[in-house]
């Protein structure tokens, strides 16, 4: 196991979440949540890594120091996905939303919570804390499926956020059209002050 020097740092040097900030020396290319990261991914055509915790998250610095500041895993998340870092406890709103999907998948909830999403934002993939051989394990088999069977993981994103629609819209609101997560991701860029 390779760990980086703390010396470089990543774009949250320039956050003012305290969680975002443990990260800010990361190997890990991080991004804030936001449009740059998010146009990104739409650009790219990436997959978004996305990791929520929170400053006094036991396993969230676990991981952190096992996973995010080991090079070989900075590398493969560097190269292969858009990751970006979400501090709960400023971001509840995101953290409630990808915490549903995540236990609809059959997952168990906690933090840190990591979720694969689609580049418009849709999960097909997630869990919590991963021990390092897991997680790059994990992200070898995630990155093969996006490369080889890309039709299946949005079948699979679409058939989630269908599924959450289903469980978290009101009865008396069945009509409306906009999933959750594009609804929400729309406040947010309403809502998002540089």
């Amino acid at each position: 196991m390779t760990n980086s020097s703390k010396g470089k740092s990543n774009r949250l040097i320039n956050e003012k979440s305290p969680y975002l900030l443990q990260h800010a020396h990361n190997p890990v290319d991080w991004f804030a949540w936001g449009d740059e990261a998010l146009s990104k991914a739409k650009r790219e055509n990436k997959i978004i890594f996305l990791s929520i915790g929170y400053s006094t998250c036991h396993w969230c610095h676990v991981m952190a120091h096992e996973t995010f500041e080991n090079d070989e895993a900075a590398e493969i998340l560097n190269q292969n996905f858009i990751p970006i870092k979400v501090d709960r406890e400023e971001s509840p709103d995101i953290d409630e939303l990808y915490m549903k999907a995540v236990t609809s998948m059959g997952g168990q909830g906690g933090w840190p919570l990591t979720v694969f999403l689609t580049p418009d934002l849709k999960p097909f993939y997630g869990g919590t804390y991963y021990p390092l051989s897991s997680f790059k394990s994990l992200l070898g088999s995630v990155t093969e499926i996006w490369n080889k069977q890309r039709k299946d993981v949005f079948g699979q994103a679409n058939s989630i956020v269908e599924n959450l629609r289903r469980m978290y819209t009101p009865q008396e609101q069945s009509s409306i059209s906009e999933y959750p997560i594009d609804a929400a991701y729309l406040n947010l860029v309403d809502s998002f002050d540089e």
